[in-house]
């Protein structure tokens, strides 16, 4: 995989447009390849036609909520491991602690900032690059052993 060079796919979920338009934008200054979703719908039909890194994901949208979202990447093998950051203006602990449940990676509350969302998604790009790197070691050490004994 020759991605190394490529920059990080960030899909921007929300149902209102304008704060689709100002998280891309923010993407965008600080060197991300922002991908725009208008619904949960949209959003489970892009992240099979993109190479997407991270997922930022409203939590209150009509017809299917991110919840539902989540639930639906984690059930797919597939999207299972894309970091999702869910950003909501209902910042409560009920809902941090469903969203834990579901497997959301990190929580944004509105308003969003710039340097906090490039941060938290830099953050969220490290965790999948260490895991990748574990991984990776894990199988070199495998073959190593498998060498050993044969």
């Amino acid at each position: 995989m020759d991605d190394a060079n490529r920059e990080p796919q960030i899909l921007v979920v929300d149902d209102d447009q304008d704060t689709v338009a100002i998280l891309a934008h923010h993407l965008r200054r600080e060197g991300f390849v922002p991908i725009q979703a208008n619904s949960g719908a949209q959003c489970l039909k892009l992240v099979h036609e993109n190479e997407v890194d991270v997922i930022l994901l409203d939590l209150m949208m009509p017809e299917m909520d991110g919840f539902e979202v989540v639930k639906a990447l984690r059930d797919n093998p597939e999207t299972a491991e894309i970091p999702i950051i869910m950003i909501t203006a209902r910042d409560d602990l009920d809902a941090r602690a469903e969203g834990m449940r579901l497997g959301v990676s990190d929580f944004m509350a509105k308003p969003v900032f710039r340097r906090q969302l490039a941060s938290r998604v830099r953050a969220q790009l490290q965790v999948v690059e260490t895991a990748r790197n574990a991984t990776a070691a894990m199988d070199r050490l495998e073959a190593l052993k498998n060498r050993l004994h044969h």
